[in-house]
């Protein structure tokens, strides 16, 4: 990840005493002992995401813990440390997953977050193969909210698909996992970073030109295709054979749809960044 724009610094982790400093986030007088932990419900590069139920008041929480020892020896202190600040602007916002509080051991950090117990968006399109309209355009409405009010924070996102995307008791979307945004991205600025996910990154990206927040918004176009049709926008198993459909590849929307679909498929996906939805006024609610 490129380091910060002036005036902006990420966060710099404190390793005194093997420590690493978790800031506000930090509840010193937490420890793992507090919660039962019932199962693994996620798993990532530096640990895994369990379910689990704190002793004192019952309450369920997705607890991320991640080895210092493969956090440290990966150098990716700055990644995490920017992932925590994310999370704990998240719980002002009702589609984001927020931090409740942090806490470590000698060997490991936690992270006390929201429990989504819907399951991921991608597990219901694989069972499903495609959603009606009116559904892909409710979660697509509430993905966007979420997106614009990060982008409101000057916070890029950068990988949105529909295995970050969860799905809460009562049906609203709760987006997750925030280890590639970027923060401290102002209007006008661009970042340049080559990363995502090859199925959802922008012709920008690929070309490995400067890019701002548009990303996102062509991320939004690729997921809601994606929910209509059940195969991203551009896909190929072949990945090279992508990458060119994505940069050179005119749309090809299949029929059936309605034609406010279409014109907003058109408009995310618009190849040069410029005139992509979302790049003058962003997201207004």
């Amino acid at each position: 990840m490129n380091s910060s724009p002036a005036g902006t610094p990420s966060p710099q982790p404190s390793r005194a005493n093997g420590n690493i400093n978790l800031g506000p986030s930090a509840n010193p007088n937490a420890q793992p002992t507090d919660f039962d932990f019932l199962k693994v419900i996620g798993k990532g590069n530096y640990g895994k995401v369990l379910l689990a139920k704190r002793k004192s008041d019952g309450a369920f929480y997705a607890v991320k813990v991640l080895q210092k020892k493969s956090i440290l020896k990966k150098k990716e202190q700055s990644h995490i440390m920017a992932e925590r600040s994310v999370l704990l602007k998240n719980v002002r916002h009702p589609f984001l997953v927020g931090l409740r509080y942090s806490f470590q051991t000698p060997e490991k950090l936690y992270f006390v977050l929201d429990y989504v117990n819907g399951g991921e968006l991608f597990f219901h399109l694989q069972r499903e193969r495609r959603f009606l309209e009116p559904r892909a355009r409710f979660y697509a409405a509430e993905v966007a909210s979420a997106i614009g009010y990060l982008h409101s924070l000057n916070i890029i996102y950068r990988d949105l698909k529909p295995e970050n995307i969860l799905l809460d008791c009562q049906g609203h979307v709760v987006l997750t996992d925030f280890g590639l945004c970027k923060e401290g991205v102002e209007p006008e600025d661009t970042t340049s970073t080559f990363c995502g996910t090859p199925e959802y990154l922008a012709p920008e990206v690929l070309r490995k030109e400067p890019y701002d927040r548009a990303v996102d918004w062509w991320c939004l176009g690729a997921v809601l295709y994606e929910m209509l049709h059940g195969l991203p926008p551009f896909y190929s198993q072949d990945v090279s054979q992508m990458y060119e459909n994505i940069l050179h590849q005119p749309l090809q929307i299949p029929g059936g749809r309605t034609v406010a679909a279409c014109d907003l498929l058109q408009s995310l996906l618009h190849k040069d960044q410029r005139q992509r939805l979302g790049s003058k006024a962003d997201f207004v609610a």
